[in-house]
């Protein structure tokens, strides 16, 4: 269903709808649990409300898909860098978009100031948008490929441009916003760039 990728707070979603806390934290841990892969090597992707997911895991956690040891006087940790995130055709701000509003209004409640005041990375902050505009974590990659013939682009579902805005008006988020002629918003579009983001994901995690 659309989840939204949320941790609803709203009865009768708030118990079962954590997709959120299942993609950042629950998902990563069993697949650590179960394969031989380095979970420290990770990147996040998606596609519409899919790619909001990816965006939103990124900017409220910098740091959750790639481990840099560094060292300073006082102490030596762990410095969690999130490089990139890559996606297609991504629900960029749902608080402005008739599909966000509804989503939003029913797993977070109904007060629409709260999804856009709310700290960056406060548990009810999941606006790509908002967050891009208060992101203050590590250097951060941002891949974003957009069909220019998608209907729902149209139709005010997907706002890239208010993301672009929000990016370039913060340093440390570097989006390659990709408009791509003649393409809509289908799997189609999806095959024929997926390799370039494998590969965009590649350079920053390898």
């Amino acid at each position: 269903g659309a989840g939204f990728y949320v941790n609803a707070t709203e009865d009768p979603w708030k118990n079962n709808y954590r997709m959120y806390s299942y993609v950042t934290g629950e998902l990563p841990s069993v697949l650590a649990s179960n394969f031989n892969i380095n979970v420290n090597k990770s990147a996040i992707s998606g596609h519409s409300m899919g790619g909001h997911g990816a965006l939103i895991s990124a900017l409220k956690n910098p740091g959750k898909y790639k481990v840099e040891e560094i060292s300073s006087q006082k102490k030596r940790a762990l410095l969690e860098l999130l490089q990139c995130v890559s996606a297609f055709a991504p629900i960029n701000n749902p608080s402005e978009c008739p599909w966000g509003v509804k989503a939003f209004s029913g797993y977070l409640g109904e007060n629409k100031g709260a999804w856009k005041l709310n700290p960056a990375y406060s548990v009810t902050q999941y606006d790509a948008t908002y967050l891009a505009k208060e992101y203050d974590g590590p250097k951060m990659e941002i891949m974003v490929d957009q069909g220019e013939e998608d209907p729902y682009l149209a139709d005010k579902q997907l706002l890239p441009e208010n993301l672009s805005n929000a990016c370039s008006g913060n340093k440390l988020l570097n989006l390659n916003l990709r408009i791509q002629p003649g393409y809509d918003h289908g799997y189609y579009f999806i095959t024929t760039f997926i390799e370039e983001h494998f590969t965009f994901m590649a350079r920053h995690i390898c």
